[in-house]
Parts: structure tokens; C-alpha cells; sequence
């Protein structure tokens, strides 16, 4: 085959698309301008560096859309999941990843692949000639995020992505803390203790909101709105949108039993993952920030158990951007005006790791397929991988476009099953068997 693929960036979606196009017999150049070129979120040059959470969220395939997500992943010799499955901690019911072997592991993985081949310049306009997939994620560079407005005709819709701290585990103070899943879940003893938890009592919460709200916070430029992706909010935006709004989100009490007080129910709880396997990190579940530092140790560190807290990345927010896809894009994730070019990732308008590896996993496939002259569809939206292109290629509002987790109303109904709370465990199931028999038929035509 004497066509290679060129894709620029080496996020989630970038090296899954590399990997699934190498794998069917493409050679393909990965342009990722890291660690020449820098940006605010990455600390490394690895590919598929982990910038936020270390979770890629539930790993239920029955009930759960992202969960279904990662069986079809999977089935299609996903290199993300693969290596996530490799890296794994324990999380409940969620898939975490220790980051950075995970980052490291499929940076090696690609990296020796006789048909991949990285290249470490910045790619600053969009090419007119060759096979290109663009998936540079919510922080592509100044020059090509220009290059792509200029194309388009249009600016690039913008919101604000904020990042959660991460603590030393060995400054907690377990005589306060302590480790219990929700709900106790898990199959294992280590599954069913995968998170810390802080407690406070009515008065301590009242006085973290208090803090939290007078807290000093980024202040952003002239001209740049504060458009927020709701699944990435800010505490203290929530916090703005109602006292007891953290209360019934990330800072929820139930399911837990503090065993320090057991007859004691917490008023609110702050959970904490471990975000490597050694233990000696733990993530702030849910706390992405825009507090400036000093703000945010004296805050945080009102929080029981964390009071003398020490920070190994203190939280931060950055520009995010990402295409009106609807408008822009066609079936096969190219750009209508210039359809040598396929956008795959974040950018294109999926929200988190696994939607954004799983854009890239369907854009390497359909790039490969149209290099060796094949015709590949979409898979249908019954699956959860279809149901997500079809979203950001036609099935969202335009006007109304934002950023999209994978979730079962992106789905279409399966007829004859009952709406309503009572009947979502059958509908999800439903849902999930569905998809993996379409998803399977899919893959087979695909590899075919």
C-alpha cells in the first residue's frame, strides 16, 4: 500500500486511529508536536498522556452506555482499552488507570509497529494533499486552530475544561478518612475499598461553600466566554448554581458508612480515587477547579482528612475547543470542504477518553478502508460507537451543538419495552444486547 496516513496528534483519539489503520495494513506518520511545542494540560511527550481524571468511568457493558462503549472497543482490538485493561487499579465498578505506565505503554506499542512512525513538529494549516485525520483534542495549537476557523468560515465553539487536584496519599489523615467504594461495589476487597472519603458534618460543608464561593478564581481575557461542558464544571460553578448543588453531585453522602462514626451520617462526603498503583495519589473525584493556587490549598485543605494536604498538581482550567461538527463534517468524519480530511477526538464534539478514542478508532478504520479503495459505512446508531458519530454528524441541533458524553438517549428506542425508572434496567439491557449483536455484524463486514 504506497498511501500513508498522516494523522496529527497523539491523544486518545490520534493513537487509537493510528493503531487500528497500521493494523489493516496502512502505514501511518503520527505528527505530534509534544514535547517540542508544549501545552498548559501535558507534563510529558508520551502519546496517549492522561491530562485530567485517571478514569475512563464504568466499565458495566449491560447497563452502563460507557461501558458498552469499552465492550465494543474491545471486540475491535482496541489498543486504549487494551492497554487500560492492562494498567487497571481499582475503582468499583469503574475502569481507572494508573497514568502514567498506561501512557508509556502505548507510546512503546505504537512506537514499534513497523508501519507507524511518529514525527515530533507542529502541523500548523491544513494540508491539500494526502489522507489526514486531525484529532488534536480540546488544545490544538494557535496557529492550526486558525487554519481551521479560516476554512470553516466559522469561529470554533469554545468552552472551559477544568482539571482536578491530585494528593499525596501519605498527607491524608486516615483517623478521618477512610476507604469504601459506594454501595460497596466491586467483586473484590480491593474493588469494594477503591476510594478514600472525607466527611463533613453540616457546619463544615456550610463553611466550605462559604470558602469556596469568596475564593479567588481565574479570571479569563478579554473577549472569552465561560461556556462550560456540564459533565467538567467547576466546584465552585456549581456551587454558584446552588448551595446543596455539590451535595447531591460529586460530594454526595450515600452509600457510605464512616467506620469512625458509624451511627454518624455524614452531611457530605469528598471522595478521592487512586489515580497509580503504587497508592501514593489520589485524585479529588469531580473536583476540577478554577480557584488560583494559593486559593485553593487554604480551601481544600478545610476539607476533613485533608487538612494538612500536600499537592502533587493543583487544579487549573483551559480553553477548550471544538468543531460544530453537525454543520461541518460528513457521515464519514470528513471535512466537507476538504474531504482529504477526517477530524476524530475531542474536537470533533464527544466529551472524555473512551468517546474520544472511540472516534479515533472509527476514523482510523475509515480511512484505512478508503486508502485500500473498500467501502465502509458507519457503524449503525444502535451501537453505542454509531450512535456517537451519528450524533456529532447530523443527529445534534447545530444552533445547540456542545460537547457529548455516550449515553442511552443518543440511542434509538427498542420498540415494545416500558418508559420510566421501572423499566431502565430491561430497556438498558435491551439497549446493550442490541448493540453488541449490530456491533459484532458491523466488525465482521469491516474486517471482511
Amino acid at each position: 500500500m504506497s498511501e500513508t496516513l498522516h494523522i496529527v496528534g497523539g491523544g486518545m483519539a490520534g493513537s487509537e486511529a493510528a493503531w487500528q489503520a497500521a493494523e489493516a495494513g496502512i502505514d501511518v506518520v503520527i505528527h505530534e508536536m509534544r514535547p517540542k511545542v508544549e501545552t498548559f494540560a501535558h507534563r510529558t511527550g508520551m502519546l496517549a498522556e492522561m491530562v485530567c481524571s485517571n478514569s475512563f468511568r464504568s466499565d458495566d457493558s449491560e447497563q452502563n452506555a460507557v461501558g458498552l462503549l469499552h465492550w465494543e472497543m474491545r471486540a475491535a482490538n482496541g489498543l486504549i482499552m487494551a492497554t487500560a485493561d492492562a494498567h487497571r487499579l481499582p475503582a468499583g465498578g469503574a475502569l481507572a488507570v494508573d497514568r502514567d505506565p498506561f501512557a508509556e505503554a502505548v507510546t512503546a506499542r505504537l512506537t514499534a509497529h513497523p508501519r507507524i512512525s511518529v514525527s515530533h513538529e507542529e502541523i500548523d494549516s491544513l494540508p491539500d494533499q494526502g489522507r489526514w485525520i486531525i484529532a488534536t483534542g480540546p488544545l490544538t495549537s494557535a496557529g492550526l486552530g486558525q487554519a481551521i476557523r479560516a476554512e470553516t468560515g466559522a469561529e470554533a465553539l469554545a468552552f472551559f475544561d477544568a482539571i482536578a487536584p491530585i494528593v499525596y496519599a501519605e498527607s491524608i489523615d486516615m483517623s478521618k478518612a477512610w476507604m469504601q467504594s459506594r454501595y460497596d461495589k466491586g467483586e473484590t476487597e480491593e474493588e469494594r475499598t477503591a476510594y478514600l472519603n472525607c466527611p463533613m458534618d453540616k457546619d463544615q460543608y456550610e463553611a466550605f461553600i462559604d470558602a469556596l464561593l469568596a475564593a479567588d478564581k481565574t479570571e479569563f481575557h478579554e473577549g472569552e466566554t465561560a461556556g462550560y461542558f456540564d459533565g467538567c464544571l467547576p466546584i465552585e460553578v456549581m456551587a454558584e448554581r446552588g448551595r446543596e448543588t455539590l451535595r447531591h453531585g460529586p460530594m454526595k453522602p450515600v452509600g457510605l458508612t464512616n467506620p469512625h462514626q458509624p451511627d454518624i451520617k455524614a452531611h457530605a462526603v469528598v471522595q478521592l480515587r487512586r489515580d497509580n498503583k503504587l497508592g501514593t495519589l489520589f485524585n479529588i473525584v469531580g473536583f476540577q477547579t478554577k480557584m488560583k493556587y494559593g486559593a485553593q490549598t487554604e480551601v481544600l485543605r478545610m476539607i476533613p482528612g485533608l487538612e494538612q494536604a500536600r499537592f502533587a498538581r493543583l487544579g487549573g482550567i483551559h480553553r477548550n475547543t471544538f468543531l460544530n461538527s453537525p454543520t461541518l463534517l460528513d457521515a464519514q468524519m470528513r471535512l466537507k470542504s476538504r474531504p482529504n480530511i477526517r477530524f476524530a477526538g475531542q474536537i470533533t464534539g464527544v466529551e472524555g477518553y473512551v468517546e474520544s478514542a472511540a472516534m479515533g478508532l472509527l476514523a482510523g478504520r475509515l480511512a484505512a478502508a478508503e486508502i485500500q479503495g473498500r467501502d465502509l459505512v458507519a457503524p449503525p446508531g444502535t451501537t453505542a460507537t454509531g450512535a456517537l458519530i451519528t450524533h456529532i454528524t447530523g443527529g445534534a441541533e447545530a444552533k445547540t451543538f456542545q460537547p457529548m458524553n455516550v449515553n442511552f438517549g443518543l440511542f434509538p428506542p427498542v420498540e415494545g419495552l416500558k418508559g420510566g425508572r421501572r423499566g431502565r434496567k430491561d430497556r438498558y439491557k435491551a439497549y446493550t444486547d442490541r448493540a453488541k449483536a449490530e456491533w459484532q455484524l458491523w466488525l465482521d463486514a469491516a474486517n471482511g
